[in-house]
């Protein structure tokens, strides 16, 4: 079977087992959002591939004991192109999707806020590497939207303190170093072990505890269908791997037509 032909199949089975399948779990990752403007980290152009030293900004032990990278990761935020991003198509498609009835869980490693924005539930997204949307103080419970603490840069503080209790502010981002929010990380786990079928969009799914989802997933009896624009670290255990423009693919897989705007 040619190349051509035996991914036709597989785009012909995948929407067959999205059909029927009735429990649902969509995993996704950067690659959903690079079409929206966001890069990704790891990639050919991502954000610590051009510029290494940026990945300490996403450092806790470089965050908490050095102000300067401090200084840095606010101005970043600042600057970050999540503000003036719109969800793409992949969002957008997702969201209907939901509609189905059939998607039970959405798991996003993106802290970028948009499948909420594009209209899936609050209720069915785990953020499992949190927000930049909110902040958080890393001492007390104190937790306001991002905007809030932007404005305080704009009037001129370049390391804001919280307000309460005068601790260390950060986004509401899991950074390296920091452990996922155990009860985020416990629900994703379970919808793994619940679900019939997962789909996993846009990651390399290279990174854990995340990257695990998918062989729970397997072990439990579910069928994995993978759509991504390169190969990865998950292909072998899949029933499906689809290469190629999410914003082609992942259309085709779901509606099962190509959807314009």
């Amino acid at each position: 079977m040619s190349e051509s032909n035996s991914s036709t199949k597989q785009l012909e089975e995948a929407r067959c087992w999205l059909s029927t399948a009735q429990r649902i779990l969509v995993l996704t990752g950067a690659g959903l959002s690079t079409g929206s403007g966001i890069p990704d980290f790891r990639g050919p152009q991502g954000i610590w591939t051009r510029d290494p030293d940026a990945e300490k900004l996403s450092d806790i032990h470089y965050y908490v004991s050095d102000e300067n990278i401090r200084r840095k990761a606010w101005l970043s935020r600042r600057d970050s192109p999540v503000w003036q991003a719109c969800p793409g198509l992949g969002h957008e498609v997702l969201a209907r999707f939901e509609q189905s009835g059939r998607l039970d869980t959405l798991v996003t490693q993106n802290i970028d806020g948009l499948h909420q924005l594009a209209g899936s539930s609050r209720e069915r997204v785990i953020e499992i590497h949190g927000t930049i949307r909110e902040v958080v103080c890393l001492v007390c419970s104190y937790r306001v939207p991002m905007q809030d603490v932007l404005k305080r840069l704009a009037a001129g503080e370049e390391d804001p303190k919280c307000p309460d209790c005068g601790g260390i502010l950060k986004s509401a981002t899991v950074s390296f170093g920091q452990s996922l929010i155990a009860q985020d990380l416990a629900r994703a786990e379970q919808a793994a072990r619940d679900c019939d079928l997962m789909l996993a969009v846009g990651s390399m799914l290279s990174v854990y505890p995340v990257a695990g989802l998918v062989p729970i997933a397997k072990e439990s009896g579910a069928r994995i269908v993978i759509v991504n624009g390169e190969p990865t670290a998950m292909d072998g255990i899949a029933d499906a791997v689809l290469l190629g423009d999410l914003d082609e693919v992942l259309p085709g897989v779901l509606d099962g037509t190509h959807i314009n705007d």
